[in-house]
Order: structure tokens, then sequence, then C-alpha cells
């Protein structure tokens, strides 16, 4: 099962994906995550990703995309993964979709975690009032952020959608209700 999860920050996403590694052995694969096991690695790509990072410089679409085929050999994708944090662009989109489609590894599903924004605010505010441990949980940085959501991963929705495999789910509800839905989404 091969999967992304698209949704702005607070949607509840990383709660799915881990539900979701847990239930079908899947591994959820988040972008800066591989880019330091590249780095600490010493590989030729770490290397290359470690001089990129190190000028300031973005890691380049071809760059992620050779990490993510790299990553996905790995045992513990045997089952699948869920990628979090990319594609970002409808660039990188089609970058992932013709490596997935060379490796005879084309995706099942994307998932899109919808929320109400306003809602969403009063989630982030009584968040940080539970525990005050995550320095993104405030409205003033969750503002930013959804932001950058919007600006710059909101955009591939329609790519998605206009292949068919866009499905969206109602953020709203509670966790449980959210997982019964994508696991219909699944079973599908």
């Amino acid at each position: 099962m091969r999967l992304i999860l698209l949704g702005p920050p607070g949607a509840g996403k990383g709660t799915q994906a881990k539900r979701l590694e847990d239930l079908h052995g899947l591994k959820q694969l988040s972008t800066g995550d591989m880019l330091r096991a590249e780095i600490a690695s010493d590989s030729t790509l770490g290397r290359r990703v470690e001089s990129i990072l190190a000028s300031g410089d973005l890691v380049s679409d071809d760059i992620m995309v050779e990490m993510i085929a790299h990553r996905i050999t790995k045992p513990d994708c045997e089952k699948g993964f869920i990628l979090d944090g990319f594609p970002r662009t409808v660039a990188q989109a089609e970058a992932l979709d013709d490596m997935l489609h060379n490796h005879k590894l084309d995706l099942d599903a994307v998932i899109e975690v919808q929320v109400n924004e306003d809602e969403l605010f009063g989630r982030i505010a009584k968040r940080a009032e539970e525990d005050g441990t995550r320095p993104d949980d405030n409205v003033e940085v969750m503002k930013n952020r959804l932001q950058v959501y919007k600006d710059l991963t909101a955009p591939i929705i329609p790519y998605y959608t206009g292949k068919g495999m866009l499905k969206p789910v109602d953020g709203m509800q509670s966790i449980e209700d959210v997982a019964k839905v994508i696991d219909t989404i699944l079973d599908a």
C-alpha cells in the first residue's frame, strides 16, 4: 500500500499515519527525516544533500525523488509507505509518479485531511494550553504555516483530483471517525 497524506498543519495527519503504520505495517516517510538519515549515513547521496543544505540552497526535486526511490527499497517499506511532506508541488508530484511507475509501484491513494481553519486554530490554542510543549503551537505560527501550506502544497490537490486519486476526509471528526473513513477508502 502506497499513500500520500495531504492536509494543513494540525489536521491530524501524523496521528493517522502512526495508526496506519501500526495497523498495516507501513512506513511513514518524512522528507526531513530522510534528508537527515542520508546525511548521517555518509552515503554519496547524503554528502550531496549535506553540501546543498550547507550552502543554503534547497534540495532539488530530482534529488528528493532519487532519495525517495532509494528509501522505498528498504525492508521497512516492503509492505508500503506513507509519504508525508512530499510532494509539495505539481512538478514534484509528476516526478514522483514517474519514479514510482518506473519501479512498478503506483500510488494507491492520496488522502486529503480537510479541516475548518477557525476550528483548527481552536485546536491549536487548546493543545498549547494543555501541554505547551510544541513551539509551533500558537496561533501566529499556525497562521504562517497554514499560509505556506496554501501557497505551496494546496496546488497539487487539483493534480491528484484530475487523476481520480484524491480522497477527501473530513478531519474535523473525531480521530476514530477519521480513521474509519480512511480505512473505508483503503479497503475499497
